[in-house]
């Protein structure tokens, strides 16, 4: 099997706590052809859809530590064509690019690509999570997302709780997110400027969202494939942010997902594989639904250590059943109009 990780710079990579490392290492480990390229790196020869790769060597004594393989391993660069991949593995980090999606549109038949671009296209923002909650469901915490800064305001003076999370539509790793408090109010027209009128005269959507009591103590990382949960660690806060992404100098710890979230994974699984999200993080806080991570979803480093598990072998183990599938799929369908032709 030959794999390409459209994601950042190989020069990028932390080796030591890394994802996208781990899912490399995995696929090297089993022989497969890799590559990796960053979403800058695409572009069309002959009109055929490629990128400048940067190719992994095989090994013959691949390391067991990420440390080690990322050493050692031997790396060339080299143009490629996209569709002679069995599997394109989307890892770059938010926002999404969409003239990237425009590029892979040409594959995506021939490609299994991770996550799909309908899919990315859907849920590569905050909003995507919005579509989880509605009146018969308490999924999601009480959720606004607007640009009107009077609005904005008026539901901040409105709600019955103290404090309010504020945090940009097309933030990731925790960036921009803040808690405001209605003791002050006085700082908060600034704020929003901040947030939502940019220099130019455009501006942004925000998200105003409830906050949910015990948020202080962390939230719960999940990740799921094929829409069951495979993995999941507690987050805890620094003890001076309010944030608990490990990026914004969180800590993890084990974690058992308690009944109200494994029933949380449960209603949400179907429709984030119908919508081709087979490998996805969500954020948890009180059993509800905070954020839905779909581009480069991390924590497979910190739940293997906690738990001394491999996650990442699940990971390419359904992979390669999918390219499999596809595969066959291609055989049945070519023996059956060579059939019809002989007829």
């Amino acid at each position: 099997m030959n794999i390409c990780f459209l994601m950042y710079p190989w020069d990028e990579i932390d080796p030591e706590n890394d994802s996208s490392l781990a899912l490399i290492h995995e696929c090297v480990k089993r022989n497969y052809g890799v590559a990796l390229c960053t979403p800058a790196n695409l572009t069309i020869r002959n009109s055929v859809t490629s990128a400048f790769c940067t190719v992994v060597g095989r090994m013959e004594k691949v390391p067991s530590g990420l440390k080690s393989f990322y050493k050692q391993a031997k790396i060339r660069e080299e143009m490629l064509p996209l569709a002679g991949f069995d599997v394109i593995f989307m890892r770059a980090n938010p926002p999404l690019d969409p003239l990237m999606l425009n590029f892979l549109d040409s594959v995506k038949d021939d490609v299994f690509i991770v996550n799909s671009l309908q899919g990315l296209r859907e849920a590569n923002n905050k909003l995507y999570t919005a579509a989880f909650g509605d009146s018969h469901s308490n999924i999601i915490p009480v959720t606004h997302v607007s640009k009107n800064k009077k609005y904005l305001v008026q539901q901040i003076k409105e709600s019955p709780a103290e404090k309010m999370i504020l945090k940009p539509l097309n933030g990731f790793g925790g960036s921009g997110v803040i808690l405001i408090e209605k003791s002050a109010m006085s700082n908060i027209k600034s704020l929003l400027d901040f947030y939502v009128t940019n220099s130019d005269g455009t501006s942004n959507y925000v998200i105003l969202q409830e906050y949910i009591e015990g948020a202080d103590q962390g939230d719960i990382r999940v990740l799921l494939l094929n829409g069951e949960p495979i993995g999941a660690m507690r987050r805890i806060p620094g003890s001076d942010d309010h944030r608990s992404n490990v990026s914004a100098g969180g800590s993890v710890a084990k974690h058992t997902l308690t009944k109200e979230e494994k029933a949380l994974c449960k209603q949400i699984g179907p429709k984030l594989v119908k919508d081709g999200l087979f490998f996805v993080g969500i954020d948890v806080i009180g059993g509800k639904l905070v954020e839905v991570n779909v581009m480069s979803p991390g924590g497979i480093t910190y739940m293997n250590k906690v738990y001394k598990t491999k996650i990442q072998c699940q990971i390419i183990d359904f992979i390669e059943s999918k390219v499999t599938a596809k595969l066959q799929a291609f055989d049945r369908r070519s023996r059956l109009r060579k059939e019809v032709e002989d007829a």
